[in-house]
């Protein structure tokens, strides 16, 4: 079957104001009323709208955002991203802000105003008359869903928000005032469900079969995303049982489609994997690649050192159980388990299947040959060599067939993971956990599931041990550890601190490994690489002094900053 991918490349001849809340499409070259004469241009419309969507899971000069958590480090000391974690961030040194997606606001704003105009009946004659008007009713519902989106990953930056719902001029841009973060999110609750009643499953019987395009399981994964966030503790302090509801049941009418199942093999890179609900689809590159290989899989074309590299932390690593469902962690005194089956000669074999599509580690296999980051090792050296500071390397995302050999080199497609079916899994378990704490099993007529079946969905799907039924308190401990190890590098675990609020008691400290040559085997050392600077403003960004300075209703500035 053949597939068309929706292209995410913006139109050239499209200008935008400088103002973020402010849109003009009109540039003197093409009109609004001319990009949206014909279907063609018009659809790029709306892919224009498609284009301010997320990917590389947070970049920021090649860092992910994980790397303002616990979970990993960069190899820059100077990048942007260490503000994070180094005092640095301010209202006036911001980082990540993504003010601009107010500019993908915009965009969804001109669209759903002009799509209401477009008459296309003068070419009713045309034989793609009949299928441009089965993808045009889906339009304004994709838009409206992107637009909550986008309204989304602004209120979890920094909670209360301007919510334009027009296209503004200059005067209306710097005057509108916030909206609080619970009525942004009803609003994204009501224009997802609208959606949702509209939009198809797949667009498989659909014309040009697209792929990557809005879906109904999609407005229902924002509406559910939204509903978690408002239930969290961070917006949710007093523990409202109520909303804690709202997300369960928001999460179970994703599982009611029965339409989305885990996939063993995960869904990166897999447009045909039905646990995929919406992925980000790109051309072949290597760019990821270059910034991640071991630098001697580089051919000396990175040329940084120390490395702009992405490198998971000891933390992260002691989050992956044993084989056999047990906790391990490297101490001060060594490796610490109760499996019984742990060969500490061999401390990352026999551990959970998801550690080793995640972390790459000292005696895995990569690329035909062994990686080695003990001492003398040919994957050692010291940071300021482009060596890693932790001791280890990223796997996640990796495409292992990329080659910098001279004239032997090979790209690879990266397709990111905007959601996938396993956050819908551990939301409802989150939800159904604090909804009904008193009973990890509870089910009723409403909710059809228990908390611990929808973890062990999960791990069951990766072949880990059932978790049995327990207190609500050890059950959180598994299920966010379960969180942080499923979607590892998939821009969960920094968002996940912030809405738990556990920032003061996880991001202080960030430690890695030191491996030593001891006999036939090895010596493993846990160091501290690096303190952090945590403060409880953290949970939320500061909003940009400047644009304070342009709009004074958007005061008062988030608790701290």
């Amino acid at each position: 079957m053949k597939f068309r991918y929706l292209s995410t490349i913006l139109i050239s001849s499209l200008l935008f104001s400088c103002n973020y809340l402010d849109f003009d499409e009109t540039n003197g070259l093409k009109t609004k009323e001319d990009m949206y004469k014909y279907f063609g241009t018009t659809e790029s419309m709306l892919t224009n709208v498609y284009s301010y969507m997320p990917q590389d899971f947070g970049s920021m000069d090649h860092a992910m955002r994980d790397c303002g958590s616990d979970d990993a480090e960069f190899g820059l000391t100077s990048a942007v991203v260490q503000r994070f974690n180094n005092g640095g961030w301010s209202s006036i040194k911001t980082l990540d802000d993504k003010w601009t997606l107010y500019n993908g606001v915009r965009a969804a704003n001109s669209f759903l105003k002009e799509i209401e105009s477009v008459d296309f009946s003068r070419y009713q004659y045309e034989p793609a008359y009949q299928n441009w008007l089965k993808k045009l009713k889906f339009f304004p519902f994709e838009a409206r869903v992107l637009r909550a989106h986008y309204f989304f990953e602004l209120a979890r930056r920094y909670g209360d928000i301007a919510m334009p719902l027009e296209v503004l001029d200059k005067e209306g841009a710097n005057t509108i005032a916030k909206t609080k973060f619970a009525d942004v999110i009803n609003f994204i609750v009501s224009e997802c469900d609208e959606a949702a009643k509209v939009l198809p499953l797949t667009y498989e019987e659909e014309p040009d079969k697209q792929i990557g395009r809005v879906t109904k399981g999609f407005a229902l994964a924002v509406k559910t995303k939204a509903l978690l966030y408002a239930a969290s503790p961070l917006h949710n302090p007093t523990g409202d049982k109520e909303l804690w509801k709202k997300a369960a049941l928001a999460a179970q009418e994703i599982i009611d489609l029965n339409f989305y199942t885990l996939d063993p093999n995960g869904a990166a890179n897999n447009i045909a994997s039905k646990e995929a609900i919406l992925l980000r689809m790109n051309d072949d590159n290597s760019d990821f690649e270059l910034y991640n290989f071991p630098i001697r899989f580089t051919e000396g074309n990175r040329s940084d050192s120390p490395a702009a590299s992405n490198y998971p932390s000891q933390n992260l690593v002691d989050a992956f159980e044993t084989i056999n469902g047990y906790s391990i962690t490297l101490g001060n005194e060594g490796w610490e388990t109760e499996d019984p089956n742990f060969d500490v000669e061999n401390p990352y074999a026999n551990r959970d299947p998801r550690f080793a599509k995640t972390i790459l580690t000292n005696g895995m296999d990569f690329k035909g040959t062994t990686i080695e980051t003990f001492v003398g090792g040919k994957d050692y050296a010291e940071v300021s060599m482009g060596g890693s500071p932790t001791g280890y390397f990223l796997r996640k995302y990796i495409q292992e067939t990329t080659s910098f050999v001279p004239d032997q080199t090979v790209l690879a497609k990266h397709h990111w993971v905007i959601y996938r079916y396993a956050e819908t899994l551990l939301t409802y378990a989150e939800a159904m956990a604090n909804a009904f704490p008193e009973n990890m099993e509870y089910t009723d007529d409403v909710y059809k599931h228990s908390a611990l079946w929808a973890i062990n969905e999960v791990r069951g799907n990766v072949n880990m041990p059932a978790i049995e039924n327990c207190s609500q308190e050890e059950f959180m401990t598994r299920l966010r550890n379960e969180w942080r190890v499923e979607f590892a590098f998939e821009d969960h675990r920094f968002w996940d601190v912030r809405r738990w609020k556990i920032g003061d008691s996880t991001q202080r400290e960030l430690y890695g490994v030191k491996i030593e040559r001891e006999g036939t085997g090895f010596k493993y050392s846990k160091t501290l690489y690096e303190t952090r600077i945590w403060k409880d403003c953290m949970y939320l960004y500061p909003i940009p002094q400047s644009e304070i300075f342009k709009n004074s209703n958007l005061n008062p500035q988030n608790t701290g900053w």
